[in-house]
């Protein structure tokens, strides 16, 4: 497993599709995914039914992060929304996650509850206690390996300029990575170039039907992004299958309209490697001692 840092040093930016689970982020090793980004809202939406308005807690997504570690082996960037708190909050988050096998943990400047970097009403802390979050993460980190992201949702409260100068801070708190949300326009796009590349390594977050102009990886690369999310994509596919596949069941009481976009019971069990895990179980019978 190359560490994140190291990758984020090439020039190939690095694409990091969202998952929400084990199975959703062995899907996405298995199709060659470098990394994988455990979106918060992505929980909210397939756990509870609910939207990303700051109803998730730590505790969640961090037994959400140690079923997806136990599953697979690329690196896991974990969206830690506000941090959960204050500072020593955030240290204790840091800490949880971390142990629990995160690679990069995601820290936003919003006040609690938080809310979709692409809804409406969001509201911020002061960028200086933003930038004591960041310091208090760096120092609870076990190792430099774990990558501190600062996000801003400064563009939809204070405006462009304002983002660019809290991103800059948080740069020189000594965050990792740089992450200003939801810029409205390619003009807003080239003043986050303009301003922080080479500041710190900088990240997109491409969602359909959000605030952002929808940009390629190839697109972004050429402008100086090191990394790029699509957070919610799988949870968009999955609910427009669901629902299609839910009303063909009850429409024709049968699955035979949606076979073609389902997996059959042998299919799924070779994605999940049943035949391989029943296989090492044996190993273990009292008979192979």
């Amino acid at each position: 497993m190359t560490g994140l840092r190291k990758r984020l040093g090439e020039a190939h930016i690095l694409v990091a599709p969202g998952i929400f689970d084990a199975l959703t982020g062995l899907i996405a090793e298995r199709a060659g995914a470098e990394a994988a980004y455990l979106s918060g809202a992505s929980i909210a939406y397939t756990r509870f039914g609910r939207p990303d308005i700051g109803l998730v807690t730590m505790t969640e997504v961090a037994e959400t992060v140690a079923a997806i570690r136990d599953r697979i082996e690329i690196p896991l960037i974990v969206d830690a929304d506000t941090g959960f708190g204050n500072a020593l909050n955030v240290q204790r988050t840091v800490r949880l996650f971390e142990r629990m096998g995160a690679s990069a943990l995601q820290l936003e400047d919003q006040t609690l509850p938080k809310r979709c970097g692409h809804l409406a009403g969001k509201t911020l802390v002061p960028a200086g206690e933003m930038r004591g979050k960041i310091r208090a993460a760096l120092d609870a980190r076990a190792s430099d390996q774990t990558l501190i992201i600062a996000r801003t949702d400064a563009i939809a409260v204070e405006g462009i300029e304002a983002a660019l100068d809290r991103a800059e801070s948080y740069a020189e708190a000594g965050a990792d990575l740089l992450f200003v949300e939801a810029p409205r326009s390619r003009d807003q796009i080239d003043a986050i170039m303009a301003r922080l590349k080479g500041k710190a390594p900088l990240m997109a977050n491409m969602v359909e039907g959000g605030k952002t102009p929808l940009m390629t990886a190839d697109e972004l690369q050429r402008l100086g992004y090191a990394m790029v999310i699509f957070p919610g994509g799988a949870v968009r596919a999955l609910a427009a299958t669901a629902q299609r596949y839910y009303a063909s069941l009850l429409a024709t009481g049968s699955n035979a309209a949606m076979s073609e976009a389902m997996f059959d019971f042998s299919a799924l069990q070779e994605l999940l490697g049943t035949a391989g895990m029943l296989a090492r179980g044996k190993a273990y019978d009292p008979e192979a001692d």
